[in-house]
């Protein structure tokens, strides 16, 4: 089971690099359908995505322990 801490450092390396994976996607799907963004659009609409996405992940790998330790607790008694 992972600590509080690792759970957000894993969560925090796995979004960082969806970033950089974002921010090159959007960049490339914006050309192919013309939609006008600057450099400075892109990564604000990149940041706002990772920083949900860095809280999603938290949050689900929190529930994931907190659940498998609940169910070891319930098959013990």
């Amino acid at each position: 089971m992972q600590s509080r801490i690792d759970s957000f450092i894993e969560a925090v390396i796995n979004t960082s690099i969806g970033f950089f994976v974002s921010l090159v996607v959007w960049i490339i799907v914006a050309w192919a359908m013309s939609i006008p963004v600057t450099w400075d659009q892109n990564i604000l609409i990149t940041l706002i995505f990772t920083v949900v996405s860095v809280i999603r992940s938290y949050l689900l790998r929190r529930l994931f322990n907190g659940r498998s330790v609940w169910q070891a607790i319930k098959s013990r008694a």
